[in-house]
This record gives structure tokens, C-alpha cells and sequence, in this order.
């Protein structure tokens, strides 16, 4: 049967279950409620669980057959630092709390994904688990390496999904190669002499300084970076003084940078510096930069997207599987994962109707349509990794 089919069986218990994910939405390392639901559903299915793995996170193995490869499925389980703005029934119940990327969902659809494997065992070998906490710029994928992820779960492969608003519920994208960026967090902290706003001359204006490094820094991806490469700097952030008529003694700026190579990204870092320190000095002022790797770039293994991918095909039909899906300068710390292992990362449409708002919108909802088609390719993949012998 095809794994879609078999997960809507129980979709609207696993639709309960996201909602009440949703309504009790859990931050990075803080993720203890969501664990426990996580490893106490995992071993009603006789799945051998193991918790704390990276402080909050969990991992499940299931074994079938007598074969000894593995795969490692893996699905982010925190929520975000913002309020929500939906008045349904599920909406977060803690303040300034919210479950706005669908990480409620996607820790769903694995779980499906679990169910199916524990009770079809149409594989021929080990399957690991992974729900990952802190994934929103926290660096859960790297505590959980750190705490001997690969070496105490061996994986020969691992895959993971994330929900793709405005992609049809039902269809897939994918790429080989980058198919996500690698992101830093910057804070720029500009150091003049404050004074009487109506004495400029006596001052040295860490403000009017801030703004031409902003300005500067906006030339980089233009005039520094190659046209047939991408990257963006953003500042999200600029924080200066506290009364009218005062110019204040230090500025601080922050943001992110992202770009699809490593070498990009230290070229985007350098040039950022030197701006910040020659703009600065040119006013008397000093500037310090810290510059902070977040995350690298998603890549996708060409063997493991193309299984992927065939899975996909061979479920929904290849018109529904976009295969060149255009890379995307979001980042994602399971690029840690597909670093230390070959693998892929596949987008699975979350439709277009209500709550199909952009990610990291208030106004955001996982779509519980989207949930046979995340837990059904992740099941799939498994059966074309370990097929039963013949």
C-alpha cells in the first residue's frame, strides 16, 4: 500500500496531536513536554527510545529484517519567541510563544512516519529516529552531534523535511546540491563621544556613522560578490539614544548574512569588517564587530535526492515533484547533519489557503492536509533505502 494511504488511517489523531503541539508551543532546550509526548508515543509502538540526546532531544530506533544499514529521519521540535495572532481553538496557550515554522507539524509527520514503519516493518534494517530540539538559531543539530549523535545511532543516510507554504498540499521540491543557504548573526557595536544634540560639532555621532555603514554594507553583495553567486545582508536592527536631544555615546546594529558557499561568507564577513572599522574611524569612532556562524548551507547528496525524489514519484506522481526547486536563502541547522552524512532535505507542500502565510508570520498555521505527505515520504524513503530482500 502506499504509505500515504495507509497514514490517513489515523490522520485525525495525528491532526490532534499537532494541534495540541501547537497549543503548547516549546522553545529552544525547552522542549520537555513535547520530548516526553514524543518518546511516550514512540514506545507504544515498541520502539526502543533513548532521551536527552542533545539535552532535549530524543531519538527512536526500530529495527526490521536482519540487514545492518541505517537511516536517520530527523524532524525539528521548537517553537519561536513571538506572539501569535490566530484566535482558533489551537492557538498557543503561552504568551509570546508561538509555533509559527511548522515544527509542530513536521515532529507529527515523523512520529506518522514511525507509526507506519512499527506496524507495515517493510524495511530490511535499522531506522533512527531523531527529534531534534532547537533548531531556530540555537544550534540543537550540533548538541546533538556533539553528544555523540552518529556514534551512538549510526547512520549511513539521513533525511528531513520542512513544510513549503504556497506549495500545493501533495506536491514535493527538491534539489541537488544547495538547496538552502548558510546564515550568521552579526552585532556591530559603533563607539563615538555623545553630547547636546544642539552641539553636534562637540560630539562624535555614533548615529550618522551607524547609517553610512548600513548604506556601505549594501554594496557588498553588489560590488564585491560575483554575479553568478547570491548572498544578502540584512540589518534587522538598529538601537541609538533615548531622548530627543541627546546624540548617545555607542549605537548597536544587528542581522543576519546569508550565502550559499563557505567562502562567500567569509568574503562577506571580511568586507563588512573593513567598512565597519575605515567608516567608524573616518568619525572619530570605533567599531566592533562579532560575527557569528548560525548555520551552513543545506546540501543535498545527488544519490540521496534522486531516491528521494523517486519516492516521492512514485507516490504522488512525477508531475508533483519538482526536482530543480529554486534554492532558497532560508537556513536550517540540519545542514550540521547532511555535513557529517550523506543525504537530502525535501520540501512538502503546505498549501495555500488559511494560515499559509509565510513561515514566521503570527498569523502562521501548519496545514493538517500536509501530514500523510511528510510522514508518507519519510516512510517511503526508508522502504527504498532498506528494501526487503527479494
Amino acid at each position: 500500500m502506499n504509505p500515504i494511504e495507509h497514514i490517513r488511517r489515523y490522520q485525525d489523531q495525528l491532526a490532534a496531536w499537532r494541534r495540541d503541539f501547537h497549543a503548547h508551543p516549546e522553545t529552544g532546550f525547552e522542549e520537555h513536554r513535547t520530548a516526553a509526548l514524543v518518546a511516550e508515543r514512540l514506545e507504544s509502538w515498541g520502539i526502543e527510545v533513548h532521551r536527552g540526546i542533545g539535552r532535549t532531544g530524543v531519538v527512536g530506533v526500530l529495527r526490521s529484517g536482519r540487514g545492518n544499514r541505517a537511516v536517520g529521519l530527523r524532524a525539528d521540535m521548537d517553537a519561536l519567541d513571538m506572539p501569535e495572532a490566530n484566535g482558533f481553538a489551537h492557538a498557543s496557550t503561552v504568551p509570546g510563544k508561538m509555533h509559527g515554522c511548522g515544527h509542530d507539524g513536521h515532529t507529527t509527520m515523523l512520529l506518522g512516519a514511525a507509526r507506519y514503519l512499527a506496524e507495515t516493518g517493510n524495511f530490511d534494517g535499522t531506522v533512527h529516529l531523531i527529534f531534534q530540539p532547537a533548531e531556530e538559531g540555537q544550534g540543537g543539530a550540533q548538541a546533538m552531534i556533539a553528544d555523540g549523535l552518529f556514534e551512538r545511532f549510526p547512520c549511513d543516510t539521513v533525511y528531513g523535511l520542512h513544510n513549503r507554504p504556497g506549495m500545493p498540499v501533495g506536491h514535493y521540491g527538491i534539489r541537488e546540491g544547495a538547496m538552502m543557504a548558510g546564515c550568521a548573526f552579526f552585532d556591530l557595536a559603533i563607539h563615538g563621544k555623545g553630547g547636546h544634540a544642539a552641539r553636534p560639532e562637540a560630539t562624535v555621532d555614533p548615529v550618522v556613522c551607524g547609517a553610512q555603514v548600513i548604506s556601505a554594507w549594501q554594496s557588498i553583495v553588489g560590488r564585491n560578490v560575483a554575479p553568478y553567486d547570491t548572498a544578502v545582508i540584512s540589518v534587522t536592527g538598529f538601537e541609538a539614544g533615548t531622548a530627543y536631544n541627546v546624540i548617545p555615546e555607542r549605537v548597536a546594529l544587528r542581522g543576519t548574512v546569508r550565502a550559499f558557499k563557505t567562502e562567500t561568507m567569509r568574503l562577506l564577513e571580511q568586507r563588512m569588517r573593513a567598512l565597519a572599522a575605515s567608516i567608524a574611524a573616518g568619525f572619530g569612532a570605533t567599531a566592533e564587530l562579532d560575527f557569528r556562524e548560525i548555520t551552513v548551507p543545506v546540501v543535498n547528496s545527488p544519490e540521496q535526492t534522486t531516491l528521494i525524489a523517486d519516492a516521492a514519484a512514485a507516490m504522488v506522481g512525477e508531475p508533483h515533484v519538482d526536482r530543480a526547486r529554486v534554492a532558497a536563502m532560508g537556513s536550517e541547522d540540519f545542514s550540521y547533519m547532511l555535513a557529517e552524512r550523506p543525504g537530502a532535505y525535501i520540501l512538502v507542500g503546505n498549501g495555500d489557503g488559511a494560515g499559509s502565510c509565510e513561515v514566521h508570520n503570527p498569523g502562521y498555521d501548519f496545514n493538517d492536509a500536509a501530514i500523510p505527505y511528510g510522514a508518507g515520504i519519510l516512510a517511503a524513503v526508508v522502504e527504498k533505502e532498506l528494501p526487503k530482500p527479494a
